[in-house]
């Protein structure tokens, strides 16, 4: 049974078998999927992520070597995609290896036509839970930074004109209010200028 999910999702198959990948693309059809294209192997992968956007990736091999785990890292910090990996080996290391890499889901013993939409759906519900904690990271290290450049700017002022914290922060309040900006604008400013007469 198709969900209205699975029907708009666009896949990319990654198989260097012509037939085990014929297979595939008919067993993601019975499902749903719309099959955008169909490729040997991983080169030049990231230009086909960027030109055919397609909404998962499913890649079937007997084991993954160093360049196609270095492909999907690749892929992984440039056009993040839920990966299916479908190997024939599944020990921890290799597994491990390529969970690091980006891969959403590895499926170890190939690819069984009734399992097809449980595991998009798990790969795609890990793509996501992993990128909003990336996503999260992310502000709070930018949050960090901002924090870091106040208290820097800060520092500055004080050095500067001899005042106490609690005057350096109005100071750069007010600046912040009088031009529009934010704190952290400001704290750059400040820093760039006050560094250079140091």
């Amino acid at each position: 049974m198709t969900t209205t999910q699975s029907q708009s999702e666009r896949v990319l198959v990654i198989d260097k078998d012509t037939a085990r990948s014929a297979l595939l693309e008919q067993a993601l059809t019975d499902q749903g999927y719309a099959v955008v294209s169909r490729l040997h192997d991983t080169e030049g992968l990231i230009a086909q992520v960027e030109q055919i956007r397609p909404d998962i990736i499913i890649i079937e091999l007997d084991s993954p070597d160093r360049d196609v785990l270095e492909h999907m890292a690749t892929l992984n910090s440039h056009i993040p995609r839920p990966v299916v990996m479908f190997a024939e080996s599944g020990d921890s290391q290799t597994i491990q290896k390529a969970i690091k890499a980006g891969v959403s889901a590895y499926v170890v013993d190939g690819m069984s036509p009734d399992r097809i939409q449980s595991i998009m759906d798990v790969a795609a519900a890990r793509f996501r839970e992993f990128q909003a904690l990336r996503n999260e990271l992310n502000d709070v290290r930018s949050e960090l930074e901002d924090r870091k450049q106040l208290e820097q700017a800060k520092r500055l002022i004080m050095k500067h004109q001899n005042c106490t914290e609690d005057k350096a922060y109005t100071a750069m309040r007010k600046m912040a209010m009088d031009q529009g900006k934010t704190m952290t604008q400001i704290a750059k400013n400040i820093i760039s200028v006050l560094e250079m007469l140091n």
